[in-house]
């Protein structure tokens, strides 16, 4: 008689080794957690009450990507090829890297998307492109990542490490400019998870409240602390600015940043709101 209280073998499937190699590969990277806790009841109330309903991600991104326009470090990564010392690049704009769960086949799958120029994007465009990564087919709107877990491991390990140390612009749409991983919608916090990005945002879900703790995880060959501290403020009133305007159904207009980054926030004054 077969013994049914031993352990449950299942063979792994091809997308949990791609998870697996992202980690492996961001092991390399000095990565560490800043948090802000910030007060969004400004944001909620017009996420509330907006014509269309926007998802927590499109504002997270889009206000990311303004403040990511107004400091190049959020743009930036560590290149190194072959002999060649180590160089920071900076992208002109950013790429994000969105990573979101879907269930497939009986089980629980990681995917990824890339959004080009999240900041030029309307709330509702971000949110249509997140809606249809969401609910198109798979094979049909992943097509590429499914190209990537059907390689050999090993090759598939050296192609993350190739786009993460390249000083290419295709580093950017390969691989992102910065990322965002977030359980709010579960009801919990991945306050620290694998990126290959110098950049990545996650946020805990809203308090009673609507205060936020928001986690930036930075690559300390790029970024410091203060910067990162710096970056989360400037955040925050981008939330409670322009993403409160936008939701509110106002029109703004952004004029290029006035202060360079290492000084003071973006006044939030000089946003003209029709």
């Amino acid at each position: 008689m077969k013994d049914h209280n031993g352990p449950l073998l299942i063979r792994s499937t091809r997308d949990r080794g791609l998870g697996g190699d992202i980690a492996r590969v961001s092991q390399r990277i000095p990565l560490f957690p800043v948090d802000r806790t910030m007060s969004l009841a400004p944001v909620a109330v017009a996420r509330d009450t907006a014509a269309e309903r926007i998802g927590w991600a499109a504002i997270f991104l889009k206000a990311y990507a303004l403040v990511a326009r107004e400091m190049p470090p959020l743009r930036t990564w560590l290149a190194r090829r072959g002999g060649l010392l180590p160089r920071l690049v900076t992208a002109p704009r950013s790429v994000a890297t969105l990573a979101i769960n879907r269930h497939e086949s009986g089980h629980d799958r990681l995917f990824f998307i890339r959004i080009k120029h999240p900041e030029s994007r309307t709330l509702a465009e971000l949110q249509q492109v997140i809606h249809d990564h969401a609910t198109r087919p798979v094979a049909e709107i992943f097509k590429r990542q499914a190209e990537l877990e059907m390689v050999p491991g090993p090759l598939r390990r050296a192609i993350l490490r190739w786009n993460m140390r390249s000083p290419s612009p295709k580093r950017a749409t390969r691989l992102g400019t910065f990322s965002l991983s977030t359980l709010a919608g579960l009801g919990a916090t991945n306050r620290m998870h694998p990126t290959l990005c110098a950049t990545s945002l996650s946020y805990a879900p809203l308090e009673a409240d609507a205060r936020c703790v928001v986690t930036l995880i930075c690559d300390h060959r790029v970024l410091d602390g203060a910067t990162a501290a710096r970056a989360l403020q400037w955040l925050e009133q981008a939330l409670t600015s322009d993403i409160v305007a936008e939701l509110s159904g106002r029109r703004i207009t952004i004029p290029a940043p006035a202060v360079t980054p290492a000084a003071s926030p973006p006044e939030a004054g000089r946003r003209a709101a029709a």
